[in-house]
């Protein structure tokens, strides 16, 4: 059946108003980003079909107002006046009606083809908030609908109100306001406090579970113990969780293998086409999915637990008086929370922060930060640092504390780097910025779930193998192919092994590094196959077989944790540097944000093997 023509619909909202969910669950899959016209705001826009018509729905950047001062509102209003959206859909937070009062008067003098989505209705319940959604309506002349669009509640009443907009049958009427030109912002304040007064029949009484855990969460005195806590304790159940898993994985890829190998003897395949693609990608592939994967699988649900609950923007709460105090701007804290996932989104999150100044610091410093292609990286040998290497006991907790060692001194070098560059080459005023601290939310364990494992774990480790497998390759035959009696994986980790032993590692994890540029996932494979024999990832169960292999070729827990700080701070991944690049249009800052972790992590490294060899330890 052919489908009439489109309708264009507008999203609008304050942030942390559900909008997003709301528009998730209307369009389903059927969904791009895209950048705005001459903006590096990106605008998510997607379809859904409904009774034979085709509604585009696009999601207009969260925004408190349409003032244009910063480019999320420029876009916003822009597109409202210059797209004119059949219908413009404006979700608004149930308990909070007042402050989100003012953007839908903003906009209804902007269109009035508007429909009120009065989300987060089961929290206004549960916080005993109850409105006069009749008299709402009366105040503003606009249909209001209802919902909780976590669980769907009120959506379908949502569709078949913009249907009956779209084509006619709906209309809004909104009530004439009186507005001082000289202030008109100032009125339109007035004018929703005072309809938020009317509607608003009953509040919240006593202290709600917000206020008692915010008094706690966001105290000077026990923010940074509570952060920590939240931190190891994430940490210890990713690195208890993800021994057994990858064992398990490391025994399933083993036996592959050896039904790959009777497979190539049967067809007589020559042994350097098996070695290449059996000893070489296989086993790469087989390395990065059966140690990254289990880590990645726990540690990425359990953070994304956090930031469903709505303890992330505390965090970036508690460190917003750190990066003042660096000359920093307050929003450079959730670029850098962005980072713990990807540096290249961080990256992408900077366009938040107004000042280029300031978005500039922001894309220099977001690699200090580890990754989630880091993370496991770090969980591996602060595992073998905390139980072997260094011989120390305590097993999981010590490798805990010790991974969250790391994250602390990488957070304190973002705010050491942030201070020398805004006193010297980015000198300016750092400016000020209103952080929303949403109410908490009982997490939707089977939504985070699948989203953190579809986008989150899957996507880096599709990353991963992807770039495992040809590296893995290349590295096999570097490994393989001699050149003057000695391997070119041999000859190049030899012209690297001076350097490396100033910084207490040697040649070969430098070439590791090097060849890992495409990703951080593939740096341990690659290290392991330039020590094995022949250049080929032999079988390697648990973590005990790593450590027996490190120390086998000369490891000791200087070395450990050296590689630890090189793994903290090294240039990015050739992702984010991409990222880095488009978004500065500079190839000098893609250079910069290369040069500025990487010195640091050499000098920490060579400063870190001086102090040991003079003491004696």
């Amino acid at each position: 059946m052919n489908q009439s023509p489109s309708h264009l619909v507008a999203l609008a909202g304050n942030p942390n108003t559900g909008k997003s969910t709301v528009f998730n669950k209307l369009t389903g899959l059927r969904q791009h980003t895209g950048n705005w016209p001459g903006k590096t705001v990106l605008l998510a826009q997607g379809s859904y079909s409904y009774h034979g018509h085709t509604y585009q729905i696009c999601d207009l950047p969260g925004t408190y107002s349409l003032l244009a001062s910063s480019p999320e509102e420029e876009v916003a209003r822009d597109f409202l006046c210059s797209e004119k959206p059949r219908v413009t859909v404006v979700v608004v937070d149930a308990t909070s009606l007042e402050r989100n009062l003012h953007l839908v008067l903003q906009i209804l003098q902007l269109t009035p083809h508007v429909i009120l989505c009065l989300n987060l209705m089961d929290e206004a319940q549960r916080r005993g908030i109850r409105l006069d959604l009749h008299g709402l309506e009366d105040e503003l002349g606009v249909p209001i609908i209802p919902t909780t669009a976590t669980t769907g509640d009120g959506l379908p009443a949502l569709k078949d109100a913009i249907a009956r907009m779209a084509n006619g049958t709906l209309r809004s009427h909104p009530q004439p306001l009186e507005i001082d030109p000289e202030d008109p912002c100032a009125s339109l304040y007035k004018h929703a406090e005072q309809i938020a007064d009317r509607v608003v029949l009953t509040s919240e009484q006593g202290c709600v579970l917000t206020e008692r855990l915010d008094r706690v969460v966001t105290s000077r005195l026990l923010s940074l113990p509570v952060m920590l806590g939240f931190l190891a304790s994430v940490l210890w159940i990713t690195i208890v969780g993800a021994n057994y898993p990858s064992e398990l994985l490391a025994g399933l890829f083993s036996r592959a293998e050896d039904l790959l190998t009777a497979l190539f003897m049967q067809i007589g395949s020559p042994s350097w086409l098996h070695g290449a693609l059996i000893l070489g990608m296989f086993r790469g592939l087989a390395w990065v999915v059966s140690v990254m994967l289990p880590p990645m699988a726990i540690f990425f649900p359990l953070f994304t637990l956090l930031e469903d609950f709505g303890y992330l923007p505390r965090l970036a709460f508690n460190l917003d008086r750190l990066f003042q105090k660096a000359g920093a701007h307050g929003k450079q804290s959730l670029t850098m929370a962005m980072g713990l996932g990807c540096n290249a989104a961080g990256v992408i999150a900077a366009r938040i922060i107004d000042s280029p100044r300031e978005q500039l610091l922001a894309i220099l410093t977001n690699s200090f930060v580890p990754c989630n292609g880091r993370f496991p990286m770090l969980i591996v040998m602060g595992t073998i640092v905390a139980g072997t290497v260094a011989g120390v006991q305590g097993g999981s907790l010590s490798a805990a504390f010790v991974v969250l060692g790391a994250l602390l001194i990488s957070v304190l070098a973002t705010l050491v780097v942030s201070k020398l560059l805004t006193s010297t080459l980015l000198r300016g005023e750092p400016s000020f910025f209103i952080l929303e601290l949403p109410p908490y939310r009982r997490p939707q364990i089977r939504t985070v779930l699948v989203r953190s494992f579809l986008d989150r774990t899957l996507t880096v480790l599709w990353r991963a193998v992807i770039v495992a497998a040809p590296c893995g390759l290349v590295t096999w035959i570097l490994a393989n192919v001699t050149v003057f009696d000695s391997t070119l994986f041999a000859h190049l980790s030899l012209w690297l092994d001076p350097l490396g032993r100033i910084m207490g590692l040697d040649g070969m994890i430098l070439l590791g590094f090097l060849l890992g540029l495409p990703a951080n996932e593939i740096v341990i494979p690659i290290i392991f196959m330039g020590y094995l024999s022949q250049g080929t990832l032999m079988e390697v169960q648990g973590l005990a077989a790593i450590r027996d292999i490190l120390l086998d070729n000369g490891w000791t827990y200087v070395t450990a944790l050296n590689f630890m700080v090189f793994t903290l701070f090294h240039w990015p991944c050739a992702t984010t540097l991409l990222t880095i690049k488009k978004e500065t249009r500079s190839l000098k800052w893609t250079l910069a944000s290369a040069l500025l972790p990487t010195t640091l992590g050499v000098i920490i490294c060579t400063i870190l093997t001086k102090i040991v060899s003079v003491i004696g330890v």
